[in-house]
């Protein structure tokens, strides 16, 4: 709500008894005060006509010499108002014959309206400087620093273990302190890829997950770390501390239904691999069901060459395949492995 009838003795009134009940000194910033009073008179602090009315306050108290205000902005009260109590001993010993009972009255009630005062005073100062620090923390959040030029605190995490956690994760990541977790899975499955995208406090927190934690292992894999700037149009940060998952946990449930089988098939693709799969673990892998490999073939990015975490494993008949299939679904080295037929 805008208050536009605020005259300036109102904000004159408002100024000295700000100055008055100031706990430290009797000195303020002009600006810092201005935002002040304008809150107590629940004026928009950008309303143009209200700091009109506020500067033409203070070159009239300045006039008054009531106040002082320098060249560094700093208003100054240069004569305390004097205390009612001060009034009330003056006119006691006017009037000792006869004791004022209307005198005591006032006072109480004066004090209990002064005490209003002050407390409404201090109350907006608080909220002012809540409000204040509050705009600060968010301009620093994404400030530029070492390691993060571009002050990005949204990360990618790849290669995590299907048994993270939020507590596990935030563990590795720490000093760096995440605020939100996104864990990425398949859209009709609901199963954990593996990876996920993480808010973290600020821009130096980002920094140290970067420059710190990528690379190093978590329940036995190597984690990867990037800066990953959301795109425009993203919901970014989430608007739940973690996103996706169960119970806290990355690993989602439900195994994905495999296509038709081709006649006479030998061949399975496997995918969502570890990144430290090789053939040994995959052939011990299909032993466990008396299905021996005859050939395997890992996929890779043609541009970097990087592991897909995919691959082809062909038998020797299909007898071997269909008992290979079986164990679609099932763990190894930390992840559940899809399969599927293919020719």
């Amino acid at each position: 709500m805008t208050n536009t009838t605020a005259t300036n003795d109102d904000i004159s009134t408002k100024i000295l008894s700000e100055l008055q009940s100031s706990s430290s000194s009797s000195s303020m910033d002009v600006k810092k005060l201005r935002k002040i009073i304008l809150l107590q008179l629940q004026t928009d602090s950008d309303d143009k006509g209200a700091k009109k009315k506020y500067k033409k306050a203070v070159k009239a108290l300045e006039s008054d010499g009531k106040i002082k205000l320098d060249s560094d902005g700093l208003i100054t009260l240069l004569e305390k108002k004097k205390s009612k109590k001060d009034k009330k001993k003056r006119k006691s010993s006017d009037n000792d014959d006869e004791p004022d009972i209307s005198s005591k009255k006032q006072k109480g009630d004066d004090d209990n309206i002064s005490d209003d005062t002050n407390e409404k005073a201090t109350s907006s100062a608080e909220k002012f400087q809540k409000e204040e620090g509050k705009e600060k923390t968010e301009q620093n959040k994404n400030k530029p620093c070492k390691g993060n030029p571009l002050g990005v605190t949204r990360l990618f995490v790849g290669n995590l273990p299907f048994a993270v956690d939020e507590t596990s994760l935030n563990e590795f990541t720490s000093p760096a302190i995440i605020t939100h977790i996104k864990w990425i899975t398949d859209k009709e499955t609901g199963k954990f890829y593996g990876s996920a995208f993480v808010e973290m406090k600020n821009s130096k927190d980002g920094a140290i997950a970067v420059t710190e934690k990528n690379g190093e292992k978590l329940m036995g894999r190597v984690i990867k770390i990037n800066y990953a700037a959301a795109r425009e149009g993203d919901v970014w940060p989430p608007k739940t501390k973690e996103m996706t998952g169960n119970g806290g946990q990355a690993g989602g449930s439900g195994v994905k239904a495999m296509s038709e089988k081709p006649d006479n098939c030998v061949k399975l693709f496997i995918g969502n691999l570890s990144y430290d799969i090789d053939d040994d673990a995959i052939v011990k892998f299909f032993a466990n069901v008396e299905a021996e490999v005859k050939a395997v073939r890992w996929l890779h990015h043609k541009d970097s060459g990087d592991f897909k975490g995919c691959g082809y494993a062909e038998f020797w008949n299909t007898e071997a395949c269909e008992k290979a299939a079986t164990l679609n679904g099932k763990n190894l080295l930390g992840r559940p492995i899809r399969i599927d037929w293919t020719d």
